[in-house]
């Protein structure tokens, strides 16, 4: 497991392989996640200036977190190498110390929930379906922070 606090800019902030070159992928940016070999960011509204993010390795498929949530998705990723960075697009990629058992095929399920008294928060989702849902029941999470995130990660497949 691992904590941190990011600070999201250009509607995302993403977790990578660090082998990998980083780009914005050429994706379906009607989906909360985006997807590319080595990569998965989440967009987030442009309200977000931080957001606290756990993330968990997990062995196998682990029950979803408890909600309530304002989304959740799941997204299978190929990491060559297993060794990750969250990457915020102006400051680049930070390595994390979360250790993955190998490089393979992972799933990554994500979570997350706004902060309704930080509101209201515009979705990023083009075409933009409005105001995104702030459901209560995880303050302790978002500790007045914008949004909360659960990233729950595990291995499908190896290389």
């Amino acid at each position: 497991m691992f904590e941190t606090t990011v600070h999201p800019n250009y509607r995302r902030f993403g977790l990578v392989d660090t082998s990998v070159d980083t780009y914005t992928p050429n994706v379906d940016f009607s989906e909360w996640l985006l997807s590319a070999p080595g990569m998965v960011y989440l967009q987030v509204p442009s309200e977000v200036i931080r957001a606290p993010v756990r993330l968990e390795s997990w062995s196998t498929e682990p029950a979803p977190g408890p909600g309530p949530w304002s989304g959740q998705a799941e997204v299978e990723v190929e990491l060559p190498t297993a060794e990750l960075g969250i990457e915020v697009i102006t400051s680049g990629m930070d390595p994390i110390p979360l250790i993955l058992p190998s490089p393979g095929t992972y799933k990554m399920r994500w979570h997350w929930v706004f902060n309704r008294e930080n509101g209201p928060f515009t979705s990023p989702l083009i075409p933009s379906p409005g105001p995104v849902e702030t459901p209560l029941g995880r303050e302790e999470e978002l500790d007045g922070e914008d949004q909360y995130c659960l990233v729950q990660i595990w291995r499908i497949s190896q290389t």
